[in-house]
């Protein structure tokens, strides 16, 4: 059973950091990457934990045992992000990109900006064709109701 990574504690992201990094790792190669690392019985520890609750799992190798990530990055990072989104931004994928963007120290470079304005033109061409069973959706605009809030130190980002 699968959980959602953003109710990992500190010690528990960073080891999932590493056994993602690495695609599997011993209890060792985690202590020995980790920053600031607990003690090895800990690390074993919180590998056990993380397999009781589904994010990883272990195979024998000679005498230890190496861990794997039970489900892709890729998943984990979507779950992580929709935890930030509704904590920090109401849920607000534009209020995240503009704080991103418009944000202190924010750079993005040219290419950054290209590939974001191309994957914005990719989620309108989904909402407009039709839909095939299995096939992502990207969720259209809701209808109604209140506007969505306007951050007051963001600028306003306007709609393409």
């Amino acid at each position: 059973m699968s959980a959602d990574t953003s109710q990992l504690s500190r010690r528990e992201r960073q080891i999932m950091d590493v056994v993602y990094h690495r695609g599997g790792a011993t209890a060792t190669e985690v202590y020995d990457e980790m920053p600031d690392a607990p003690t090895r019985t800990a690390v074993r520890t919180f590998l056990r934990i993380l397999e009781e609750k589904g994010y990883v799992e272990h195979k024998k190798l000679g005498r230890e045992f190496v861990y794997r990530p039970t489900r892709p990055r890729g998943i984990e990072g979507r779950s992580a992000l929709r935890h930030v989104l509704q904590t920090f931004f109401d849920g607000s994928l534009e209020r995240a990109v503009g704080a991103y963007l418009h944000g202190p120290g924010a750079k993005p470079d040219a290419r950054e900006l290209k590939r974001i304005a191309s994957l914005i033109r990719e989620a309108k061409k989904q909402q407009q064709r039709p839909q095939h069973a299995g096939e992502p959706r990207v969720a259209p605009p809701k209808r109604g109701g209140a506007a969505p809030r306007q951050p007051t130190d963001l600028p306003h980002v306007e709609h393409a």
